[in-house]
């Protein structure tokens, strides 16, 4: 490595390393456990993941929590890339050095997904045509909610629509994905 990439490459994380704890100190001082905010996402957290445990088809558990992991990966990069360039900002965290919501990424959205493909697998309903429906209820109701209680700001002109954008190309490639492993487990078992 060159000297000048290395002293650049020292420099950026020696900046990562302040904001880090920065992060720290603003989460003790405005996001920890004291705060109704706090309470709010550990319960978004909890709560999605009790109910899939009880909730879950237990013979297609593997195929089901596929899709959901498929969601929480898709959608913890498109949040990690839309925090760290400022666009989406979370000013209370259950985890402070995660730069995305955890609550929302781990446990409620993936959850949701995850409940609706069950339903949908089981009724013999359109992923595609109800995940569109989810995503407009996360995007233009279940958002702005947590937008008014101070839990999610848009910045840098994003917005509501391009949230939704954004969970229907997430479910785009959950679908795909899925679909993949699945044809291709089908296949294997035929062999």
């Amino acid at each position: 490595m060159k000297t000048e990439q290395a002293q650049q490459l020292k420099q950026i994380i020696k900046e990562q390393d302040q904001v880090v704890e920065m992060w720290l100190n603003y989460w003790r001082e405005y996001s920890n456990w004291e705060d109704w905010h706090f309470w709010f996402i550990v319960l978004m957290l909890i709560v999605p993941l009790i109910i899939v445990y009880f909730s879950i088809d237990k013979k297609r558990a593997f195929h089901i929590g596929f899709f959901g992991f498929n969601i929480h990966v898709w959608f913890t990069y498109s949040d990690a890339l839309a925090t760290r360039t400022a666009h989406v900002i979370y000013p209370y965290q259950a985890i402070p050095i995660l730069p995305v919501n955890f609550a929302l990424d781990a446990s409620l959205v993936p959850v949701a997904f995850m409940l609706l493909y069950q339903w949908c697998l089981k009724n013999d309903k359109s992923i595609l045509i109800y995940g569109i429906i989810l995503s407009a209820i996360l995007s233009f109701i279940f958002k702005p909610l947590l937008n008014f209680l101070n839990l999610i700001q848009l910045d840098k002109g994003m917005n509501f629509f391009y949230l939704f954008l954004n969970y229907i190309l997430i479910l785009l490639f959950a679908i795909g994905i899925t679909f993949i492993f699945k044809h291709l487990n089908q296949k294997a078992k035929k062999l």
